[in-house]
């Protein structure tokens, strides 16, 4: 059983013992922390009337209970509830403004197995809530210091299932994407959703796209992962043989909750999660106003250096946050970003919002496909090619990973380093980023270049190097 409290969300395993994981209790308990903490935030800003909070669900097996169980606590203390029911954390996203709403809940927990499920919260801009307002959150929790509202003030509850519908049209009235040519090239798309809610909304905005021919595989909502829900090559071999066999243009991914894309070229070969964004980026970049302005991007210091090559070549400039979709948030708005996101299949385009969105990202991979006239294989070489390597190590609870990560750094100082967000190591066309785990006594390895073999081997030696630290403390 775990229980993990994070930038990102409330998550855990479902059952177990309160405090454990996400039992019934823990998910009252940290509903209402967040509900006491939105009410708080009101009065602040002199706003008395009762607050409304936007919830939907992934198709996991827990959903509907802790759907039920969130609703109930929400209106427990006199917060309205307009539930999307099953619905996408990018249409959840969409929702919060426009219901005016204090904040979000999506019930969700993203890539990670069926015996898991999350409360990600959300702001009144239906963006991920910021680290120090989680700790707020979390410190309410901790002290249990909750009111709840009088029996004639109990939050009301009401159902909205017209969102999926209204997320779609926004993204068909964006003028890059060209619904036109992506009808005009009678496209053949073959779509797998994990048996999660992509099964809806991917086909419903192929259908709207003028996509005719879609062959849908675990489209069922069902909530019965039919594999390893995150989408890396390893887990879609179903997909990769069913686009190599049948003819197929491309081959479409999404994780549970529809806010990863993952793509399979014609060929039955990956796309690759790293370059989801990169190839979308491309097109934005190309398709700008002809208004003299560059544009910039934004993704975390553990993808692929593939969007800085392609933003450098538009003219623009790239920027690296922190890892974690709120830091890439922040550095976009700071830095005035048209597009941005993270490696692992995660597109933010804030013509739409600022949240990952896979069915935006579709449909602007789709309308770059369509006029690029050839196939997604061909698309996909005209990238520059870097291989990422990803690694951890793993210690016991008694090293202190800061005083190990100081020792590396100290090591390659002559390298230039990145430091907002643990140690990025940049070498001639190589990088290696170590992050230390949250939760537990691990550091993350990541390294690229443009060879798989020289990534890993350059993975090889740092690890050689952090054990020699170790060995040097004892």
């Amino acid at each position: 059983m775990a229980l993990i409290k994070s930038i990102s969300g409330i998550r855990g395993t479902i059952g177990g013992r309160s405090g454990e994981g996400l039992t019934p209790l823990d998910v009252v308990k940290f509903t209402a922390a967040f509900g006491q903490w939105l009410r708080q935030r009101a009065t602040t800003l002199g706003n008395n009337t009762a607050p409304t909070v936007v919830i939907g669900r992934d198709a996991r097996l827990s959903g509907e209970m802790v759907s039920r169980i969130v609703s109930a606590t929400l209106q427990g203390l006199g917060i309205n509830v307009v539930d999307l029911g099953l619905s996408t954390t990018p249409t959840v996203e969409l929702a919060v403004p426009a219901e005016n709403a204090a904040g979000g809940i999506i019930l969700t927990a993203s890539h990670n197995p069926i015996q898991w499920n999350a409360l990600k919260l959300l702001n009144e801009k239906g963006e991920f809530i910021s680290g120090d307002d989680g700790a707020e959150v979390l410190a309410i929790a901790e002290a249990e210091a909750i009111d709840f509202a009088e029996v004639r003030k109990l939050g009301s509850y009401r159902t909205d299932d017209t969102y999926l519908q209204k997320h779609i049209d926004q993204i068909l009235a964006l003028p890059l994407v060209d619904r036109e040519a992506i009808a005009a090239r009678n496209f053949r798309i073959a779509v797998d959703a994990v048996n999660s809610t992509g099964g809806i909304a991917v086909p419903m905005l192929l259908q709207a796209l003028g996509v005719e021919t879609i062959t849908k595989l675990h489209c069922e909502p069902t909530g019965n992962f039919a594999h390893n829900p995150e989408p890396l090559p390893e887990n879609l071999t179903d997909i990769i043989n069913l686009t190599r066999k049948d003819n197929i243009d491309l081959g479409i991914v999404v994780d549970p909750d529809v806010d990863r894309l993952a793509l399979i070229c014609e060929d039955g070969s990956p796309f690759g999660e790293e370059y989801t964004l990169v190839a979308v980026a491309d097109y934005v970049l190309k398709n700008r106003p002809a208004d003299g302005r560059a544009g910039n991007t934004v993704s975390n210091l553990s993808s692929t250096v593939a969007l800085r090559d392609v933003t450098r070549k538009a003219g623009g400039e790239h920027f690296a946050s922190a890892v974690g979709e709120v830091n890439v948030v922040e550095m976009m708005k700071a830095n005035d970003a048209v597009i941005g996101g993270e490696g692992n299949g995660g597109v933010i385009y804030p013509d739409l919002h600022y949240g990952r969105d896979a069915l935006v990202g579709i449909a602007l991979f789709l309308s770059h496909l369509a006029k690029f006239g050839k196939s997604a294989s061909i698309l996909r070489r005209t990238y520059p090619s870097y291989y990422i390597s990803k690694n951890k190590i793993e210690l016991t609870p008694t090293i202190d990973v800061d005083s190990v990560l100081e020792r590396i750094k100290s090591k390659y100082s002559r390298n230039p380093i990145n430091t907002i967000d643990g140690v990025k190591i940049e070498f001639d066309r190589e990088w290696v980023h170590l992050r230390k785990s949250n939760t537990e006594p691990i550091i993350r390895i990541y390294s690229e270049s443009d060879t798989l073999s020289t990534a890993e081997h350059l993975a090889s030696k740092i690890i050689s190097d952090i054990k020699e630290v170790i060995s040097e403390k004892r």
